[in-house]
């Protein structure tokens, strides 16, 4: 094992003004281990077993970067990689991330806490990392070419500062920031505050999530890297519909629902069942008299909003973006509307030529949910999910929030569907149905015309035969 003074020899001076450094062969030894994850399940909250005490948070279908305390400094190791990621069972994406997932793996710390983190760059070309919404050093912004050289292939990098101010942050690369971040290099920075905090309460749960975005063609396992606005898949922390998993609650429990946007364009989440305040931005924490009641608020490109409520309604409620073609899954852009449009007799010629062929959409689109469709493989539906009541008909940016009167303090682990209470589930009206009321019943018009037309009035249109005489 180096001791601290071998490995600062190596890593070079490490002081608050000093910019990024490479890390040298002999000090890589020394070096927190790399931590990897694989699996898209959401992982339990991390409890700090060093550094100051805080409660941690759970990370939608990710987990939290452990760390290493040494003197007094707390190390993390990110790995910059190529790495592959389930977007929902059923299809995989070649992605580039962190630690082997993207979104890369939260990072939480105190505030005050001096972090210094090493990023190994695996990648095929140079990278950097930018802290965003942190103070810090300028040296250690992460803008590659502005405030230090972009990590080589093959090189580690070393940041280091103090975490000055407590609230949801990100990360994510400042070097080919276009095909990076469209490859999936990104994660969430939670600061938590050292003492009470006046705009910062105690919750009982804690989620954090990215959006996400991406366009891979049905069939590809890679993103197309140079979409502006009409990608195919959006995404909770690189997972579609159905592949998130819910957001389990217990009744009553304070929840705080952290949600950043790197993708290019904004979202409107909207909660169903309840009224949620933003308590925060990137910023930090709002002030109390700043805050109202929503249940939809939007987050623009490069925001975080940290949306907190009283989980007090029991039951299975919607969670998701209020753009609707963001909840769903492969679309095609260029299909055409054929709602009203009869096909029966077309349809009954190409089938002598084609058995399998079927059209979609003359009645809406939600067939594509409840009839199997051939996909191309690595596919998903554009509309998928089975519900109790049957198909959810959703894809993309959709949760479920669990709300649930006997979950444990702590479990995060799926109840099941929601028992309805007797009576309170939608159903048919099988009665007689009452009769209409018409406006004739309840006064008519307003007031007499004062010229009334004394017959109805006929209007013929005639149209030129020739565009002489047009200018």
């Amino acid at each position: 094992m180096f001791s601290r003074r071998d490995l600062l020899k190596g890593i070079g001076a490490i002081t608050a003004g000093v910019g990024v450094t490479a890390v040298s062969r002999v000090a890589m030894a020394g070096l927190p281990e790399v931590v990897s994850q694989t699996s898209a399940d959401t992982m339990a909250p991390l409890l700090p077993t060093s550094g100051r005490p805080y409660n941690p948070v759970v990370t939608l279908n990710g987990w939290t970067l452990p760390w290493r305390m040494n003197q007094g400094v707390k190390e993390f190791h990110l790995v910059a990689e190529p790495v592959i990621r389930e977007i929902a069972p059923g299809m995989k994406a070649h992605l580039w991330g962190y630690n082997g997932q993207s979104p890369g793996p939260t990072i939480e710390v105190v505030e005050g806490d001096r972090v210094r983190i090493f990023v190994t760059n695996k990648l095929p070309e140079h990278t950097s990392i930018h802290w965003h919404g942190q103070r810090l050093p300028n040296g250690m912004d992460g803008v590659a070419g502005l405030n230090q050289p972009a990590i080589p292939v093959g090189k580690t990098y070393v940041y280091e500062f103090v975490a000055r101010r407590p609230g949801t942050f990100m990360y994510h690369p400042h070097a080919d920031e276009m095909v990076q971040m469209a490859m999936g290099m990104m994660g969430f920075w939670v600061t938590h505050p050292k003492d009470a905090h006046p705009y910062i309460e105690q919750v009982d749960r804690d989620f954090v999530f990215l959006l996400n975005a991406y366009d891979i063609e049905p069939g590809a396992y890679t993103p197309k890297i140079m979409t502006m606005l009409d990608f195919n898949l959006w995404t909770f922390n690189s997972r579609a519909f159905p592949g998130i998993d819910p957001l389990v609650v217990r009744k009553n429990d304070k929840v705080r629902i952290r949600v950043g946007n790197l993708t290019m364009t904004n979202h409107p989440i909207h909660l169903h069942g309840h009224e949620f305040t933003v308590t925060g931005t990137d910023g930090g924490p709002t002030p109390p008299g700043s805050r109202w009641p929503e249940v939809t608020t939007d987050i623009a490109v490069g925001q975080m909003r940290q949306l907190e409520f009283i989980a007090d309604e029991e039951g299975d409620w919607a969670f998701h973006c209020h753009k609707s073609h963001h909840t769903m899954n492969a679309m095609g852009h260029d299909i055409p509307t054929m709602i009203g449009v009869d096909h029966s007799g077309m349809t009954k010629k190409i089938q002598t030529l084609v058995p399998d062929y079927m059209v979609m959409g003359e009645r809406g689109m939600a067939d594509m949910a409840e009839m199997p469709m051939p996909l191309p493989d690595n596919t998903l539906p554009m509309m998928t999910g089975e519900g109790p009541f049957g198909s959810v008909e959703m894809g993309g940016m959709f949760s479920v929030l669990k709300v649930r009167a006997d979950q444990a303090p702590n479990d995060y682990t799926d109840p099941g569907w929601f028992k309805h209470p007797a009576g309170t589930v939608a159903s048919e009206w099988t009665g007689d149905m009452p009769a209409a009321k018409r406006s004739a019943q309840h006064g008519g018009q307003l007031m007499a015309t004062e010229q009334p037309v004394a017959a109805e009035v006929e209007v013929t249109v005639r149209k030129p035969k020739a565009h002489s005489g047009h200018n």
